[in-house]
């Protein structure tokens, strides 16, 4: 088994998650996405993101809109939708039982 790609795996797992959290917030441009994840040591690159973007839009969990930008093109701004506040309100009862049995498991401290 490799490491590091059990590691990604896990990673993948959460980017959803994360990724629909940080709209959650409000208006957002995919680079301070991208930004974000980097700060929090998720890195990923923008041929992961864009096509994960793509996704949650079809599911219509995400919307987007175009605004105009001093320093260039319009920028596409994303939003979550109704039915994506929902859904991450499902993904955060998850998060949570994941949390509290992964805890349960690595706490435990016993000999069997």
């Amino acid at each position: 088994m490799n490491l590091e790609n059990t590691q990604i795996q896990m990673k993948k797992g959460v980017l959803e998650y994360c990724i629909l959290h940080i709209i959650s917030r409000g208006e957002v441009y995919a680079s301070d996405m991208l930004g974000e994840l980097t700060k929090a040591r998720m890195i990923i690159v923008e041929g992961t993101l864009y096509p994960l973007l793509s996704r949650l839009k079809n599911s219509g969990l995400v919307d987007y809109k175009w605004i105009e930008s001093k320093s260039g093109p319009p920028r596409k701004y994303y939003t979550l939708t109704s039915k994506g506040k929902e859904f991450l309100n499902g993904l955060e009862e998850t998060w949570k039982e994941i949390q509290y049995s992964t805890a349960q498991i690595t706490n435990n401290h016993s000999s069997n």
